[in-house]
């Protein structure tokens, strides 16, 4: 199997030898194949050499059989016809009676290169729950609701839901087709355009560093779902030895908040009981190591590398707990919640639309990010899980699907958290604005205190806890599937060993508990307010945006939608096209620019003060995000010095796709050259 010259990001490039390929007409297919059935052919049999794959133009214009063996990356001009009657489609659509074949004079565009094996999901509703349990992680219930109460109430929905449309949705929709399509993982699927697998190397490495403090927030669950098999909480008093004299104190059914008692016992339980905050004076002393949360992290990691090891076989199992168990567990929690005291009064105040806030761009700006970071685009693994899906499944529906689930999730829970809120805000006798907090503050604190006054505490607690760490997992699931999906594409020929898979899931999850130790000191929440901050933040918007513009611009939008129509038998509309080529550029590039023209000085609000980062802090969050962003036009500059033949050969072989690269050297036909190339919509 020979791959095309002019990759020196490869490293199993093979010498081109000659080879000869029958392709015989077949009258019949495989009634389980996952491909469009053709009609009979009577094409004769014919024979051809040099490596490369002819395709044999039928009566119908349609690829003969069989199919599969075209590597599902055709990259055929389609019908001219066709492109030219827009005007009986909708927006959305361009309907076709059958996927479209390439042109007889473009059949040398055909890739038939070899790609990596791939494992078909067990079924499609594992495939279904695994994305859904991706993108519906702990942000779903400790941010959305604090950004509505924040950002104008049941108002903030227009921004979230407007930015949903026109940003995230097409975003999340290409990487489901390029993943699907070419069936690769986000490294080795940017054989589309050479020059750009940086952003792969970006998307994977974000995402595991991401796992160096986001499964720290698991082993939290973790320590307080073994704590509260007890009969009696430990957060629901103030007699236990990290307890400080300013704690709350239950008296006669209501929180006794003296002016000598103003600091709620869940918050010394997390600062001072779990974490020992208050025994490191910052980063230049973070302390000694908190063994409990160590191993309460390494369960994490050890359920994480068990639900992985092999790969989508074991996943796909695992995710129909993971995915399904956290919808019961919160309409359970709703239920109970609207009971309480003062419940209406927080819904109440959770979906009063305040609309003079939309006059606010920082209101749009929290919603793009919110749903960006919730439907979880950049750190490719929707890439790596639609790899594994059928040619012809549709994606469409499952992107559809997925983004309703997600948003109705956010708001669903927004109704559970917000029914708490209100009855703690009865409780303690302030408004609800004074009890709401953003982040691990509202899981960790505000709500195992709320769960703390009712009866059976300790039996709510557990199931609450049990939420968290379901939620969590799905999120860990997809995270650490990016590196490992591309890390094994990259290097399938490496990976002989029958155990490759259980190996490099040892590897990449072993490395990433070490590296989550220091998060897990007594210093260890100001680490990990710094790898929070930077580590997905700009840089994950930045390597969408860079996707987004190469996939769009210059792998080519008619190419694309050439693409997505041999999987699931329809051109994406105008709608999508103008979003992926203008709109969503445009929305992810007004989100970097204004975090970084927004960005703050880090600051850690504790229990009882701030502590401000110093200066070096800032710095070193900063260097963080640029040398990941910093991988995407390092590597583009690495391939365009590497690469043979003059500039402007190694252009054009970076920024088209490898199969045509050997008519770029032989005819000097550049198609990305071409004004219509740019032009088209």
């Amino acid at each position: 199997m020979a791959q095309k010259k002019g990759d020196p990001g490869d490293e199993d490039n093979m010498s081109d030898k000659d080879s000869a390929v029958v392709i015989q007409p077949m009258d019949n297919q495989d009634s389980n194949s996952d491909r469009p059935i053709s009609e009979p052919h009577t094409t004769p049999v014919k024979e051809y050499s040099n490596g490369d794959l002819i395709q044999v133009i039928c009566d119908n214009n349609d690829l003969p059989p069989p199919y599969e063996n075209l590597d599902n990356n055709g990259t055929g001009d389609n019908d001219k016809d066709s492109n030219d009657k827009e005007d009986n489609h909708s927006l959305i659509s361009e309907k076709s009676d059958k996927p479209q074949a390439a042109e007889t004079e473009d059949a040398d565009s055909l890739c038939s290169e070899p790609h990596p094996p791939h494992e078909d999901w067990g079924h499609k509703a594992e495939y279904l729950l695994a994305v859904i349990g991706y993108a519906v992680d702990l942000s779903n219930v400790w941010r959305f609701p604090y950004l509505c109460y924040r950002n104008g109430g049941g108002a903030f929905i227009i921004p979230y839901f407007t930015t949903l449309v026109f940003g995230a949705l097409p975003i999340f929709f290409m990487e489901l087709c390029l993943g699907q399509f070419h069936r690769e993982g986000p490294i080795t699927v940017w054989k589309i355009a050479p020059i750009f697998k940086g952003i792969g190397y970006a998307s994977c490495f974000m995402a595991y560093i991401v796992a160096f403090y986001y499964n720290v927030v698991i082993g939290w669950a973790f320590y307080y779902l073994f704590s509260s098999f007890t009969m009696d909480l430990p957060w629901r008093h103030c007699d236990r030895e990290w307890n400080s004299p300013h704690c709350w104190l239950l008296q006669g059914g209501q929180f006794n908040t003296s002016e000598n008692q103003t600091t709620s016992n869940m918050t010394h339980a997390v600062s001072r009981g779990m974490l020992h905050l208050h025994l490191s004076s910052g980063l230049e002393a973070l302390g000694g190591v908190r063994w409990e949360l160590v191993l309460c992290t390494l369960l994490t990691f050890i359920c994480l590398y068990f639900s992985l090891w092999k790969g989508v076989k074991s996943s796909g199992k695992v995710v129909y707990i993971t995915a399904t168990m956290p919808y019961l567990i919160l309409t359970i929690l709703l239920v109970r919640g609207c009971m309480l005291p003062g419940a209406g009064e927080g819904i109440l105040y959770f979906i009063t639309p305040k609309l003079d806030r939309l006059n606010d761009p920082n209101v749009w700006i929290d919603a793009a990010v919110q749903i960006m970071f919730s439907i979880g685009a950049g750190f490719g693994t929707h890439i790596a899980y639609a790899s594994h899906n059928k040619f012809n499944n549709n994606c469409y529906m499952d992107c559809l699907f997925t983004a309703a689930v997600n948003s109705f999730t956010s708001i669903f829970s927004g109704f559970v958290v917000f029914s708490y809120l209100g009855y703690m805000a009865d409780r303690q006798q302030k408004g609800i604005d004074e009890v709401a907090q953003e982040g691990p503050g509202l899981v960790f604190i505000v709500y195992p205190e709320a769960i703390a006054t009712l009866p059976g505490s300790s039996a709510w607690a557990i199931i609450f806890f049990i939420m968290l760490i379901t939620l969590g997992m799905d999120s860990a699931f997809g995270g650490l599937e990016s590196p490992l999906t591309g890390l094994s594409d990259k290097f399938y020929h490496v990976f002989k060993n029958r155990y490759y898979r259980e190996i490099l899931t040892f590897v990449v999850i072993g490395s990433a508990f070490l590296f989550s130790i220091p998060c897990n000191t007594w210093g260890g929440m100001y680490v990990f307010k710094i790898l929070d901050t930077f580590a997905a933040g700009t840089s994950i918007v930045f390597t969408v945006l860079c996707q987004v513009v190469a996939v769009s611009w210059f792998y080519g939008i008619d190419q694309f939608c050439a693409d997505i129509n041999q999987m699931i038998g329809f051109r994406p509309g105008l709608y999508w096209r103008v979003c992926w080529k203008f709109l969503s550029p445009a929305f992810l590039l007004v989100i970097v620019i204004s975090s970084i023209l927004h960005y703050k000085p880090l600051v850690y609000e504790g229990s009882s003060e701030s502590y401000v980062y110093p200066g070096y802090a800032n710095v070193l969050g900063w260097c963080i995000a640029a040398s990941l962003m910093a991988i995407i036009p390092i590597y583009a500059l690495y391939y365009i010095c590497s690469a043979k033949g003059k500039l402007q050969q190694r252009v054009a072989l970076g920024i088209s796709p490898k199969c045509e690269h050997k008519e770029i050297i032989e005819k000097q036909d550049v198609k990305r050259f071409k004004r219509q190339h740019w032009l088209y919509i």
